[in-house]
């Protein structure tokens, strides 16, 4: 079956969610500041390079504001994030577009990735 292709050659896809939990002040949750995401890659016109998505529940709920980071076949979960922890998001995608190239994502980053599904290997099928 042959694979369906676009036009664009996106480098990764940075997926925000603005769910149940995520950003939701009222709950007791940090913000998520998506207006100032979308004007950021607009104004540094990275949607070509590396989407951005303002997405209903990702899951896990569990963790308040949860990004999902795609490159290829790799995913990067993050949750916890906060503040000047977008901004490093836009830095990277910042540095992705300049190096036209997905590069490592900050250490900064790194502490808040987390694995949001457990996997029951060994679970008796039906």
């Amino acid at each position: 079956m042959p694979v369906l292709t676009t036009k664009r050659s996106v480098i990764a896809q940075v997926l925000v969610c603005m769910g149940c939990c995520c950003g939701q002040t009222e709950r007791g949750r940090p913000g998520v500041p998506v207006e100032f995401l979308k004007s950021e890659w607009r104004r540094r016109g990275l949607m070509k390079r590396v989407q951005l998505t303002i997405s209903g529940c990702l899951g896990p709920c569990d963790v308040p504001n949860v990004a999902l980071i795609v490159v290829g076949q790799e995913t990067f979960w993050l949750g916890n994030l906060e503040g000047s922890d977008y901004q490093e998001l836009i830095d990277w995608a910042v540095l992705c577009k300049q190096a036209n190239r997905a590069v490592g994502l900050p250490k900064s980053l790194g502490v808040h990735e987390i694995a949001p599904f457990i996997s029951h290997l060994g679970c008796a099928r039906s």
